[in-house]
């Protein structure tokens, strides 16, 4: 009996023993939390290595923001040599093919060596209201650096040389109301005085710091993503101006001026499709999602006017003819310009469409009731459309896809600020009031020093040969 009292004892005695006890349970708990507490060292490592993570991190936006810039930046020029070379080249006569083409060529070479020089600081050096000034004359401060005031993550040498490629196609557009008849010493005076009277000022007061119509502070904040006042307003009244003053080209309108090469033309419009991704989505100034949102505006867009004008012709003509549909496309680019970075994809193709249709009523219906000779549509096209673009930007414009006036701040119409709409007309005025009033003045500066207009014998002849003493085609008989 004993024993077995024994054995009981023992055996609860190995079995209390077996059991882990709290008191000693405890330092082992809080001995792995000890051990994994940092010291100061590990400390200093681990922010040093977050630092560097943060600069790789902020290295590859950098430079994923630069590669998309350079790219836009080629795309934009491509929009000007190949692009409207092409598209106005194929349009003309054959006997002023190597003419048009050369004035579109001659503005790659004038205009970003004017740029370079003092055009870049007059429409984004300085922070005044009209004009910039003189601090970035001979690209003196634009190195690899950002200019924060503009675009924080890409050089200031990208942002200065993706901008050049607007200010090179702008006044391009100018020629295809005076072309077939414009001297090209008249050509190239005009455009270098156009280049520092219109473009510089109005670039300035719409994109620079502190301009009037600036979207960021402006005395009447204008809503222009990519150039709708800047680029085709300033060129299209200016070309309406200039078809006015010059008159009509001998024969017009009772002799034939069909175009010599559509397949030129379709080709170069082609090409203008595809640059103008760089120009609406690059003016994001960066590879992020409002270049995406800006690129489908763009391409819908386009789109949408091609149908548009295509149908419209299609009711009048009962066809629907080539020229039609790519001028549909290029007015389609014009007008959602403007609103490319601003509209969500349903209502870029509502600005797409009005545009396709208003174009052709402008170019079929209103040229021919007043009789002016815009050659290639400059005015009906650019003009017209980016009228048009620049107020429905203020009808349609959301902050869901741009806050630019602030998070949670309404932007355009849809967002019920309807005020932006009489933003965007101030915007538009003041656009044709500088062009208006600057080609006027620019047109009796050039027709006084070198004349503007070819004479008839030159016209007649035409001005590859007259201005240029080549031929585009030399045929063998």
């Amino acid at each position: 009996m004993k024993r077995a009292v024994l054995c009981c004892w023992f055996a609860i005695g190995v079995f209390m023993l077996a059991l882990p006890l709290p008191a000693q349970q405890a330092p082992a708990a809080s001995s792995p939390a000890s051990a994994s507490a940092p010291s100061p060292q590990n400390s200093k490592e681990i922010s040093d290595k977050l630092a560097q993570l943060d600069q790789r991190v902020t290295a590859a936006q950098a430079a994923g923001d630069n590669a998309w810039m350079l790219t836009s930046a080629a795309l934009v020029l491509m929009m000007t040599g190949p692009g409207l070379a092409l598209f106005y080249g194929g349009l003309v006569r054959r006997k002023n093919t190597l003419a048009i083409m050369m004035q579109s060529f001659a503005m790659m070479g004038l205009i970003s060596v004017l740029w370079a020089l003092v055009g870049y600081s007059l429409a984004f050096g300085g922070d005044g209201k009209f004009i910039g000034d003189f601090s970035h004359a001979f690209l003196r401060g634009v190195g690899v650096d950002p200019n924060v005031d503009y675009a924080g993550t890409i050089p200031h040498l990208t942002f200065m040389i993706y901008q050049m490629m607007f200010a090179v196609i702008t006044p391009a557009l100018i020629t295809g109301a005076t072309a077939e008849r414009m001297k090209f010493s008249g050509t190239v005076l005009f455009m270098t005085l156009w280049f520092f009277i219109v473009y510089a000022p109005l670039a300035h007061m719409v994109w620079g710091k502190g301009g009037f119509l600036n979207a960021a502070g402006g005395r009447f904040p204008c809503l222009d993503f990519a150039g709708g006042t800047v680029v085709h307003i300033s060129s299209g009244v200016s070309a309406l101006v200039c078809a006015l003053y010059m008159g009509k080209r001998i024969g017009f309108p009772k002799q034939p001026m069909p175009p010599h090469s559509l397949v030129l033309s379709f080709i170069g419009a082609c090409l203008l499709w595809v640059g103008w991704f760089g120009f609406n989505a690059g003016s994001a100034l960066a590879a992020n999602g409002l270049a995406a949102s800006a690129f489908v505006a763009t391409h819908l867009g386009a789109a949408a006017a091609a149908i548009g004008w295509s149908v419209a012709e299609w009711f009048k003509n009962g066809k629907a003819s080539a020229l039609g549909a790519i001028s549909g496309a290029v007015a389609g680019l014009v007008a959602i310009t403007p609103a490319a970075g601003f509209v969500r994809p349903m209502p870029a193709m509502v600005i797409g469409l009005a545009a396709g249709i208003l174009c052709y009523f402008m170019v079929t219906r209103v040229k021919a009731v007043f009789g002016y000779d815009d050659a290639l549509d400059a005015f009906g096209v650019h003009g017209a459309g980016g009228t048009i673009g620049a107020l429905l930007t203020g009808v349609f414009a959301q902050q869901i896809v741009n806050p630019i006036f602030g998070p949670g701040n309404p932007v355009g119409g849809r967002d019920g600020h309807w005020g932006q709409v009489g933003n965007q007309l101030v915007g538009v005025l003041v656009a044709w009031g500088v062009a208006l009033v600057g080609t006027i003045v620019i047109l009796k500066i050039t027709d006084l020093v070198t004349g503007f207009r070819a004479n008839e014998e030159q016209e007649t002849q035409g001005l590859d040969i007259s201005q240029h003493g080549e031929e585009a085609y030399y045929l063998e008989s």
